[in-house]
């Protein structure tokens, strides 16, 4: 097995492509080593001593490191958990786990704007996004204000600000009048 490894915007973060799809249908996040009991793989990348996020896409794994760690001393390790789970035949989520973590609902009267801010997010967004390792999602919108949550490489990022000013912000402005602004939340 052959792992290929990809630098993203983020510092922090590398990109893991094993060859092999991760996820058949959307994507998986796990800010934290608690939040990866449903998931054998996150597990093993989690025990990498300076590991505080992993995130899945269809066809890669993103790695969050602690600022304090070298990709140098830790990526040996990610690689080798990464191969070692594909070896084990373990499920990449275990049955009933998180997954496909896709936009948020929305009820109301804006429902018409919220379904046009979510094609474009999947037609125009998600895909550029991917390719640096991440997810961007929607989370709301209020008053022309549009929420997004934004995963993997994407979280922490130093361009992310950027990313969601000068990118998505334009971007929708542009297709939908209706939107005035775009603001990431924390979930």
């Amino acid at each position: 097995m052959f792992i290929q490894t990809e630098s993203t915007p983020n510092p922090a973060t590398l990109k893991f492509l094993p060859g092999q799809t991760v996820l058949d249908a959307g994507t998986a996040d796990f800010p934290s080593a608690e939040a990866a009991s449903k998931s054998p793989l996150a597990q093993r990348i989690f025990a990498v001593s300076g590991v505080t996020g992993v995130f899945f896409g269809n066809d890669f794994v993103t790695v969050t490191k602690d600022d304090s760690v070298e990709w140098d001393h830790i990526k040996p390790a990610v690689l080798g958990a990464v191969m070692e789970h594909y070896q084990s035949g373990q499920p990449v989520i275990d049955e009933g786990g998180q997954q496909a973590s896709g936009h948020a609902e929305h009820s109301g009267e804006d429902g018409e704007i919220v379904d046009q801010i979510k094609e474009l997010l999947d037609s125009r967004v998600r895909p550029a996004v991917a390719q640096d390792g991440g997810d961007i999602t929607f989370h709301g919108f209020d008053r022309g204000v549009v929420y997004l949550h934004m995963q993997g490489a994407c979280a922490g990022c130093p361009s992310s600000t950027l990313t969601l000013k000068m990118g998505i912000e334009n971007l929708l402005r542009h297709y939908i009048p209706e939107v005035t602004e775009v603001r990431p939340v924390a979930v």
